[in-house]
């Protein structure tokens, strides 16, 4: 079996940039793993990516996203965040639950 394929290898790089640069300054954490534990939405997609590959990650990956929207609803209001999604190609500004 090969390695990982060169699409991969640049999505675990800009997700590990992301990682290291970018989510510990926006100020608010993963819904989803604020409300279920784990992984946050980028660790649990660069590991999708690494473990399946770019292509047949797509539907995990989107069902992901719309798991951790739904999270929402479970979190206190303490909890609750607000920022910008910025995973995908378009930055998409957010607020969930802020007074």
């Amino acid at each position: 079996m090969s390695g990982p394929t060169r699409a991969a290898r640049a999505v675990d790089r800009a997700i590990a940039w992301y990682q290291a640069r970018l989510s510990p300054h926006k100020g608010y954490s993963c819904a989803h793993r604020l409300a279920h534990g784990g992984d946050s939405c980028s660790g649990a997609v660069r590991r999708t990516v690494a473990e399946r590959g770019v292509s047949r990650s797509v539907l995990p990956v989107a069902l992901r996203f719309a798991a951790c929207y739904q999270a929402v609803a479970l979190l206190t209001p303490q909890q609750r965040v607000q920022g910008v999604c910025c995973c995908g190609p378009i930055p998409i500004p957010f607020g969930f639950g802020r007074p």
